[in-house]
């Protein structure tokens, strides 16, 4: 298991994800946007005839206020930093969640602050560069829970199958566990920036 899971995790942490400037300086159209998001995050897809981005998805973000309307059917830099936000946040975030988590974005720096003129572009590199730089410390964090799986079941009375079975079926319920507590964090921060009341009435206007 040990070896299968190290090449797993390291085809998983090649992927550098979309840098600024790997997108166009020009607007698109949905099509065009579609075609991008999942030509730069095909890695990460977990079969072949996934989506990473439809239409449906753009127009239910729009509708639900995660992103700001396109500008005459044209898309610009700023929604697809936002779009790409939001594909990793959907995997662990509610819609409303991550509509309180972007609103004083998009609010404040869509496109750009005028008083400090800080941009999308500004804050989503740096987004990307701390991304980018904490992934050997989630790797050694993630192979120290693989260790500690290892072996754990290993007995004469065992063999060798069933001990690995049940030291993936440990090392994944270890993982899940960490996503739970960091998603618990998660929520509890987004209701300290959003209390719950305010953030339904935000939604409803």
């Amino acid at each position: 298991m040990e070896q299968k899971v190290r090449e797993l995790l390291d085809e998983l942490l090649k992927n550098r994800g979309i840098r600024p400037e790997d997108i166009p300086n020009i607007e698109l159209y949905m099509d065009q946007v579609t075609t991008f998001m999942d030509e730069h995050l095909s890695g990460y897809k977990r079969y072949p005839e996934d989506k990473i981005l439809t239409k449906t998805m753009i127009n239910n973000y729009t509708k639900n206020r995660l992103l700001p309307p396109s500008n005459k059917k044209k898309y610009s830099k700023e929604h697809v930093f936002l779009l790409i936000m939001i594909y990793y946040y959907k995997s662990v975030l509610s819609i409303s969640d991550i509509q309180n988590l972007l609103s004083t974005l998009t609010d404040t720096y869509f496109p750009r602050n005028p008083k400090n003129n800080l941009s999308m572009k500004d804050i989503y590199s740096k987004l990307m560069e701390q991304m980018e730089g904490s992934k050997p410390d989630t790797e050694k964090e993630i192979l120290r829970s693989l260790e500690k799986s290892t072996g754990l079941f290993e007995s004469d009375e065992m063999d060798v199958e069933e001990a690995e079975s049940l030291a993936t079926f440990t090392f994944i319920s270890q993982l899940c566990y960490d996503i739970y507590l960091r998603k618990q964090l998660i929520e509890k921060l987004l209701d300290q920036m959003c209390p719950p009341e305010n953030g339904k009435k935000k939604r409803e206007k």
